[in-house]
């Protein structure tokens, strides 16, 4: 059938510029250690390149606080909130995420989604209209990406932390609204978004300043409470979404802001309106995760994970690649081509180690990279094994181009 030959054509021409993804068949809970199902049977591999930051997809209290709050609770919400009830279980989360967020957040109200991708593009989507002109950070998550596209906003890209230049914009444009749009932690780069000079530049021209911060919630800031936290800033002018599926290891987001601008979401967002309730069981394996990020065992986490980041970055020597500036467990190597970065991230898994290989469109060509991602879940020998794994690799490089 042409239509299928079309597509079989297409996807050669991926193949062609090394951009197919592959998926993994794995075995077992999320950890440091996975079984990976593969044609010459299970494998037993070295992981970086989960985003469960603190460990906490496998924690025995997290999972049984899951699994009671199945039993209690059932296993499906049955219908969308506004159909077939809000939750109590679900309720009282969202009033958690509010408390953790009202410091930052004057009038904080929150609205819980089943992912990050449905937070972001629901907020966008309904908050963005025809007088609205959305300012969106160049290296922006493709969440944010999509929901500026389904929004019927106007739409401009400022280059990377570029405050000079969105200034010139948000100064020459004469939208009614205007909403600025970032990452708080650059996902496939680990750098921190300037969020007090943004917020300067929201307040100064009346925009909202959208934070998405999927890979700072339970880490950055007093008890893991996130950028905003992390940067001590206060606004009515911010609206903040906070990923549950990486530092605290289950799933689900949540959308906080102005109790005005919630309410707005739940009459006017169609993702939350048209979308069955996550399952109510999460709901006290989240609860139960933010109890151990808010308390003593959740900084001690960060303080491992904080050694894990400082070990890995001394050890390594990377001449011929490039190690992004990163205080993150996000720890980028640049190595350019993609053929050359999948090559090395198969030489990785030949030695039982399980690197990202990064390609566009998910960040810039030329600017191919191994994605390392750091765990408090990891071992000191775990990381110093990846490291000596890296530089071997490195030093046959090195000396390659030397040839």
């Amino acid at each position: 059938m042409e239509l299928l030959q079309d597509l079989r054509s297409r996807l050669g021409r991926l193949e062609q510029q090394h951009l197919c993804r592959t998926r993994r068949i794995v075995a077992g809970a999320c950890g440091p250690v996975m079984t990976v199902q593969g044609a010459d049977g299970p494998r037993s591999m070295l992981t970086f390149c989960s985003n469960d930051y603190l460990g906490l997809a496998a924690e025995p209290a997290v999972v049984a606080a899951l699994a009671q709050g199945a039993q209690r609770l059932g296993a499906g919400s049955g219908a969308s909130p506004l159909i077939s009830g809000h939750n109590l279980a679900h309720h009282r989360l969202e009033e958690r995420f509010a408390a953790l967020q009202a410091p930052h957040i004057p009038a904080c109200r929150a609205l819980f989604f089943g992912t990050g991708y449905l937070a972001n593009i629901a907020t966008l989507a309904s908050l963005a209209d025809r007088e609205t002109e959305i300012f969106s950070e160049e290296l922006n998550h493709a969440s944010l990406i999509d929901g500026i596209r389904l929004a019927a906003a106007q739409r401009r890209i400022y280059p990377h932390a570029d405050l000079a230049a969105l200034e010139a914009m948000l100064r020459a444009s004469s939208a009614r609204r205007k909403m600025i749009v970032t990452d708080a932690v650059f996902s496939m780069d680990g750098e921190l978004a300037p969020l007090p000079q943004l917020l300067g530049l929201a307040r100064q021209h009346g925009a909202w300043l959208m934070v998405d911060d999927a890979h700072g919630f339970g880490l950055l800031g007093d008890r893991g409470r996130g950028s905003l936290a992390h940067f001590s800033l206060r606004s009515e002018h911010l609206v903040y979404v906070g990923t549950l599926g990486k530092a605290l290891g289950v799933a689900g987001a949540f959308v906080a802001a102005h109790e005005t601008v919630i309410e707005w979401l739940v009459q006017c967002a169609r993702p939350y309106i048209f979308s069955t309730a996550p399952p109510p069981a999460l709901a006290p394996a989240l609860e139960c995760a933010l109890d151990i990020v808010a308390g003593a065992q959740g900084d001690a986490l960060r303080a491992v994970l904080g050694e894990r980041i400082a070990r890995l970055r001394a050890g390594l020597k990377l001449d011929p690649w490039r190690l992004l500036a990163s205080n993150t467990p996000i720890q980028p190597i640049v190595i350019g081509d993609n053929a050359r970065t999948m090559a090395l991230a198969a030489a990785l898994w030949d030695q039982g180690l399980w690197i990202a290989g990064i390609r566009p469109p998910s960040v810039p060509e030329g600017t191919s990279r191994l994605r390392v991602t750091l765990s408090a879940a990891h071992t000191s020998e775990q990381v110093d094994r990846l490291v000596g794994a890296l530089n071997a690799l490195a030093a046959v490089e090195s000396g390659e181009g030397k040839q």
